[in-house]
């Protein structure tokens, strides 16, 4: 099963290795394509919406064609994607790259997803789930840093072609050695599943836990959009020490997510909700503490910012393992179209979520703090409704949206 789950991390982390390697080259690339920055810098913004809402279309593709045919086609868009862009002579040709790149995220976080569920349940699901998203966090450690490296040494250009190079690694590790795991059972889809869709978001459980991850997602890409900015721009931090910071932290969640999959197996996916809630509470507080209590002239230091990051930044590894093991629990028999469904609540829901926070007429530490205390909240809930559950949905009838469950306390 490790071997399993080691494949999945490959594909996995196409999606962060896509946004999170060219982030200390943003300028650079404004300057050579002769762009505004803020052009370039809303490409983080894009991938991540297209990568939400092109799930709704790469679920019933798995379901369909299988978990590995799909996986192979989105890792060859992906390396297309990356030579599109590192050949960009345009900020639209470099726009078209990400969102070829963005279209070939969807098709491998599905597959991910749907091969979890496709061999696992409950509380081992959760700690595969936590198991992905805390090692994702090796990317934001180690990528800015690695991406800087490239391009000062071979240019701005030079992260796409190592994303080339990694997505034909990946294309050959695949396609050798992946399994095909797609049920037998699994219900064919015809077309855009709207009433497959419609029936899932109907299930208040569904809503409740995904919910939990678009609060998280909110979160991360509100810190990862306003850091630069508050790290490099307000705290004079130069792009080596932004990106040692930003690696830390990336360590630190790494370092929480492993020890939340312990949590999960000694004390339940209800225990993990709650202390994920509070330490987003804790973060929270913690900026507005920063805000309201510190001089003026130490407000600016790095460990401001960074502390209450940390915090709810460990409050997300504790949540979205739980979360979405609950969210996708009850759909065996139509793992990939629930599977995107979470996927496009929690990276669009986050998109939205995370870019109305920064639209806030507030600062950008405050903005944060309303992104964290909406995220602590989010998880409240799902930890409150987690408590109700006995027993676990087994199937859900896309017409009458009719429960069955099965005896016994999820813990």
């Amino acid at each position: 099963m490790q071997k399993f789950l080691l494949l999945l991390l490959s594909i996995v982390l196409l999606g962060p290795l896509g946004i999170d390697l060219y982030l200390p080259t943003i300028p650079a690339i404004a300057a050579g394509l002769g762009s505004p920055q803020a052009v370039i810098q809303s490409t983080i913004s894009l991938f991540i919406l297209v990568l939400g809402a092109g799930q709704l279309v790469a679920g019933p593709l798995v379901d369909n064609y299988g978990r590995k045919p799909v996986a192979l086609a989105g890792i060859i868009l992906y390396l297309l994607g990356a030579v599109l862009a590192a050949l960009s002579v345009s900020p639209a040709m470099f726009i078209a790259s990400r969102l070829v790149q963005g279209l070939a995220v969807c098709c491998t976080a599905v597959v991910a997803f749907s091969g979890i569920r496709d061999r696992m349940n409950g509380e081992e699901a959760a700690r595969a789930f936590g198991f992905l998203n805390g090692t994702l966090n090796i990317v934001p450690a180690m990528a800015p840093l690695l991406g800087g490296l490239l391009a000062e040494a071979f240019g701005w250009r030079a992260p796409f072609w190592f994303l080339a190079g990694y997505a034909a690694v990946v294309f050959a590790v695949i396609a050798t050695l992946l399994p095909e795991t797609r049920p037998a059972d699994t219900q064919p889809v015809r077309s855009l599943p709207l009433r497959q869709y419609g029936a899932i978001l109907r299930d208040a459980r569904f809503r409740t836990f995904s919910l939990v991850n678009a609060g998280a997602m909110g979160m991360a890409l509100t810190y990862v959009s306003l850091a630069p900015t508050v790290l490099m721009g307000t705290g004079g931090l130069s792009p080596l020490h932004f990106s040692l910071a930003f690696g830390a932290n990336g360590f630190w969640i790494l370092f929480v997510s492993f020890f939340a999959n312990r949590v999960i197996h000694k004390l339940g996916r209800p225990v993990c909700l709650a202390v994920g809630s509070g330490l987003m509470l804790l973060g929270a507080l913690g900026l507005l503490a920063g805000v309201l209590l510190l001089p003026q002239a130490v407000q600016p230091q790095w460990w401001v910012y960074m502390l209450p990051v940390a915090a709810a930044c460990a409050g997300l590894a504790f949540m979205m393992g739980p979360a979405t093991s609950y969210a996708l629990e009850p759909y065996g028999n139509e793992a990939g179209v629930a599977s995107a469904l979470v996927g496009f609540v929690q990276m669009a829901g986050g998109s939205v979520l995370g870019l109305a926070a920064m639209a806030l007429p507030l600062s950008p530490k405050l903005s944060l703090a309303v992104m964290m205390l909406a995220g602590c909240l989010l998880a409240l809930r799902a930890r409150l409704l987690s408590k109700q559950l006995r027993g676990t949905l087994t199937s859900l009838d896309v017409n009458a949206a009719t429960k069955k469950t099965s005896p016994g306390n999820d813990l």
